[in-house]
């Protein structure tokens, strides 16, 4: 079974990866940066887990992959 992230590892490591946090909608974080020339907006439920699909989800809406994510 895969690592499952918490919402607080997954902000840093897209922070790291120059996104900013710029609202918080109850229990949801959105963050925005530029990937690839593009603007992208990643919406992250702040739980301790993340369930493999939603983690997937946020990848996909930051333009990264899993790998890309590791690296960071």
């Amino acid at each position: 079974m895969p690592k499952l992230y918490s919402a607080r590892i997954i902000i840093k490591t897209l922070q790291k990866a120059g996104f900013g946090k710029i609202s918080q909608k109850g229990s949801h974080i959105k963050l925005r940066g530029l990937r690839g020339g593009k603007l992208c907006t990643v919406i992250v439920p702040n739980h301790t887990e993340i369930a493999k699909g939603t983690f997937g989800s946020i990848l996909k809406q930051a333009e990264m992959t899993r790998i890309e994510f590791e690296g960071v």
